[in-house]
């Protein structure tokens, strides 16, 4: 776009470039950006400010970028010392010391009590499988605003997560399919069993809370 002066309003990602670059950028929305609860949060929000900020001329030409969010966060400290790479690192070394993946495979099983419980029983899980749960599943609500794997409208639904190293990452999730299967054919017509929506099985989730 031509380098006269100008107020541009873009989504993220979709920011047309400026001749020269832009004078200044806002980035709206940082703190929404952080509290999604799924894995990727701190990434998926530093990503498109690093590219809109890319697109802002240099500093010592009078360039300023100023992201709306808590200063101490770690993508906010990655993108005002500009190094996604060092964030890159400690995100690892965070999820290598709690587990999750890439350095595990993870499934999310989540449904009523009751049928998680039959449905866990009649797994096969490999034996360096770890269980983590069950938790109760939050109720995000009807419509777009209700997160992957959420318990329906009324319902309490509960929900385990199943870590395996990544030497199994085949079996487990050939366990889980094979369970599902046997479930299924006792009986679960439809998607119900005892009056409650099936068990849902998500690999590799990226929302975990």
């Amino acid at each position: 776009m031509p380098g006269a002066p100008a107020l541009v309003v873009s989504t993220p990602g979709a920011e047309p470039v400026a001749e020269g670059g832009y004078a200044a950028a806002l980035l709206l929305d940082g703190w929404a950006m952080l509290s999604r609860p799924d894995l990727r949060a701190g990434e998926d929000a530093l990503r498109p400010w690093i590219g809109a900020a890319s697109l802002v001329r240099p500093q010592g030409a009078g360039g300023t970028v100023v992201v709306v969010a808590e200063p101490t966060l770690r993508p906010v400290q990655a993108l005002v010392r500009w190094d996604p790479v060092g964030h890159a690192v400690r995100e690892l070394a965070d999820r290598a010391e709690l587990g999750f993946p890439p350095v595990s495979r993870m499934a999310a099983v989540s449904g009523p009590p009751e049928a998680l419980a039959g449905f866990l029983a009649g797994a096969e899980l490999p034996p360096e499988a770890v269980v983590l749960g069950p938790v109760p599943v939050r109720d995000t609500g009807p419509g777009p605003t209700r997160r992957p794997g959420a318990a329906p409208a009324g319902e309490q639904w509960e929900r385990v997560l199943i870590r395996v190293p990544p030497g199994s990452a085949a079996r487990s999730p050939r366990a889980l399919k094979a369970a599902q299967a046997a479930r299924m054919a006792r009986g679960a017509k439809g998607g119900r069993e005892g009056g409650g929506e099936a068990v849902r099985i998500r690999v590799d989730p990226l929302d975990i809370g």
